[in-house]
């Protein structure tokens, strides 16, 4: 059973709390028995030593709190034995008391020498042997947990060096006054400065001389109330080197409590690589900002001539077409029947194409016109008006194709009133012309949403799906000439009035079904 009770491992309590060790030496076992009985009532370890010879051993062993130490002793003496304790630095600190059973002053002179604590008289009173004990073991617990503390302020610190040091940023502590006291390899790299040059100089020597006012505000300003905060993070700031040149820097301050006072951490990051980046970008973008105004100018100046030479081109040709569908025109009504041969078919197809290429020219002039209107012609309009405005327009045509156009309320828009009328009118017609047999039904409507969405549907030839997209496009007519009086301009008209009014338009149908228009609208700001 000893056995297997040696075998197990104490579990040992905290340096500060176990129960501390007192050495008692003495060569007579009846003194041991004494003292033991003596201090009992401490609740301390006591470890009995029988010579100095085996005090000595059990001090290579542990450390203890107290030692008392018997004067005559057989071999090695007290005194021996307590000078040799004194010359092992492990126990060079430890209390001593002599026990004597003679008051003679050489031996307590040799004994302060040695470092005894005090002197005991035999017979020893209990009672006084147990007070002075428990200080001692008092004294020594606490050293324990000062040294336990140490121990721990000591690994902390050389933790957070650790960590400084690794940091990838210049880091530099300063004390409430501003002054450095740690400082990481960064920081030399740096600034140039070597550690111990920096280390208790006011933290300004980092900073060029015109901003150290400012530094010397904002740091007043954050010792008044540090606790809680981290300020400064990403506060661009100008650092000064040794050799006097100055960087672009930023910097974060982070309050540190200690048991000394508040500490203020700061960390220091050279961003002049940075800052020329952005000095770069800031060039690029002015660049690229005046080329769009460069290219913006001239795209202006383009579609003003543009707009300008379409204008004067169709005045310039729709001239002399008319003179020639009038004078084919006049020779049609002398001359009809007079002529040889397909003569009056020919003059039919001149006429003809004539007309269509007047109609063409005013569509392509239309066409080019529909961006020359700008916002300022942006009013609000009202669908139903303007619907009815360009019902009013196709009146003709509608009477000549009876066709039927119903309606479901309409709300206000934002837009241009004319060319919302427009976009009415030549929905409508496309509905109107491309009819079955049957004759034609169209029914407006709209879908109130984040945006309007109007439908104009009709019961007309339709389209394929492939031609869907195709035609939106200019000239884009889907039958052959001589079956269409269109010019392929209406749906383009369509799509550029919605888009200069921010909206979208598309196209749903299939051959034979009749088609669905849909275009958008933007809801007016209230």
């Amino acid at each position: 059973m000893a056995e297997a009770a040696q075998a197990v491992e104490p579990v040992r309590e905290p340096d500060a709390e176990r129960k501390m060790k007192i050495l008692l030496v003495d060569d007579i076992p009846e003194n041991l028995v004494s003292l033991e009985a003596a201090l009992g009532g401490l609740g301390e370890e006591l470890v009995l030593a029988h010579s100095g010879k085996e005090a000595l051993r059990r001090l290579l062993v542990d450390d203890y709190a107290a030692i008392l130490l018997d004067v005559r002793m057989p071999e090695m003496d007290g005194f021996e034995t307590a000078e040799l304790i004194r010359s092992r630095p492990r126990s060079r600190h430890t209390p001593i008391l002599f026990l004597t059973g003679y008051r003679n002053e050489e031996h307590l002179f040799r004994g302060y020498d040695l470092g005894a604590v005090d002197f005991l008289f035999k017979p020893i009173v209990p009672e006084v042997l147990r007070s002075k004990v428990a200080v001692l073991v008092d004294l020594s617990r606490s050293n324990v947990k000062l040294k336990a503390q140490a121990d721990a302020v000591r690994k902390a610190e050389q933790k957070f060096r650790s960590l400084l040091e690794a940091a990838p940023d210049a880091m530099v502590v300063m004390n409430g006054p501003g002054k450095i006291v740690l400082v990481n390899a960064q920081v030399e790299s740096l600034f140039g400065y070597q550690r111990e040059a920096l280390l208790g100089q006011d933290v300004e020597i980092l900073v060029p001389e015109l901003h150290r006012h400012l530094n010397l505000q904002r740091r007043a300003t954050f010792s008044g109330e540090p606790r809680g905060r981290s300020i400064g993070a990403g506060l661009e700031l100008s650092g000064r080197r040794k050799d006097g040149t100055e960087f672009p820097v930023e910097i974060s301050l982070s309050p540190l409590e200690t048991e000394e006072g508040i500490l203020v951490s700061s960390a220091i990051r050279d961003i002049s690589e940075r800052k020329r980046a952005d000095e770069q970008i800031r060039q690029l973008n002015a660049q690229l900002e005046q080329r769009v105004l460069d290219r913006t100018d001239e795209l202006m100046r383009s579609n003003e001539e543009l707009q300008q030479f379409a204008y004067v081109a169709s005045h310039d040709l729709q001239e002399p077409l008319r003179n020639v569908a009038i004078y084919a025109q006049l020779l049609a009504k002398r001359y009809k029947s007079q002529l040889q041969g397909e003569a009056d078919e020919y003059i039919h197809f001149i006429v003809e194409g004539a007309q269509r290429m007047e109609r063409l020219i005013h569509d392509l002039l239309d066409f080019s016109r529909v961006d020359a209107r700008g916002v300022d012609f942006f009013t609000r309009v009202d669908c139903e008006a303007a619907l009815d405005d360009a019902i009013l327009n196709i009146r003709s045509l509608v009477e000549e194709t009876q066709a039927t156009i119903t309606r479901e309320p309409l709300p206000c828009v934002s837009g241009d009133p004319i060319q919302i009328t427009r976009l009415f009118q030549n929905l409508l017609v496309n509905s109107i012309r491309y009819r079955s047999d049957v004759p034609p039904s169209v029914h407006i409507a709209v879908q109130d949403g984040n945006e309007y969405i109007f439908s104009i549907q009709d019961n007309g030839i339709g389209i394929e799906p492939e031609y869907a997209e195709k035609i939106f496009g200019i000239f884009k007519c889907l039958q052959p000439r001589d079956r269409s009086a269109g010019s392929g301009m209406g749906l383009a008209i369509c799509r550029k009035i919605v888009t200069r009014h921010g909206g979208r338009i598309w196209v749903r149908s299939a051959l034979g079904e009749g088609a669905t228009f849909y275009f958008t609208l933007p809801k007016m700001r209230v």
